[in-house]
């Protein structure tokens, strides 16, 4: 039976294969997922913000720059090597129409813009990507095959 390892908000879990990584609800925030398909490790994270600009250090799955960069270093303390991760991401929906020079309406833009920065720097390869529109996504990341399945309220459930 397949374990299934639930991500919540500004988390971060790695698991090995045969487990599901599930994060619900994902609005504004950005799902990333990487997997090292040859020492069987894949992690997901859902972060909230672009940039720790403040360096908090409680709550680095917060934020795209400090939270993948973790879950990368922690991918390789257990075996995992960067140069064979890719990465699939989801989510960074504008979830409110917000009218005026508010940040509030962008801050799902900002997000991805931030995790696809992350991920050059770190050198993972972005392979797969479900994000922006205005609406919220509930993501499901198999580490057996690396497949992210992907359920909006409303759409047809797909694979990347």
């Amino acid at each position: 039976m397949r374990t299934i390892v639930t991500v919540g908000i500004s988390d971060m879990k790695i698991v090995k294969e045969h487990e599901i990584l599930i994060s619900y609800a994902l609005g504004s925030c950005v799902g990333i997922c990487i997997i090292d398909c040859v020492a069987q490790i894949a992690g997901m994270a859902h972060i909230m913000l672009s940039y720790n600009k403040n360096g908090d250090k409680k709550e680095i799955f917060k934020y795209a720059d400090t939270g993948i960069t973790e879950m990368v270093r922690q991918m390789e303390k257990l075996g995992g090597i960067k140069s064979r991760m890719t990465a699939k991401i989801a989510g960074g929906a504008k979830m409110f129409d917000i009218k005026g020079s508010s940040t509030i309406g962008s801050i799902g833009e900002k997000n991805i813009a931030a995790v696809k920065d992350t991920l050059q720097k770190l050198r993972i390869r972005l392979i797969a990507e479900d994000v922006g529109q205005n609406y919220g996504r509930t993501i499901m990341f198999d580490s057996t095959n690396g497949n992210l399945t992907i359920k909006s309220f409303g759409k047809e459930e797909k694979v990347i």
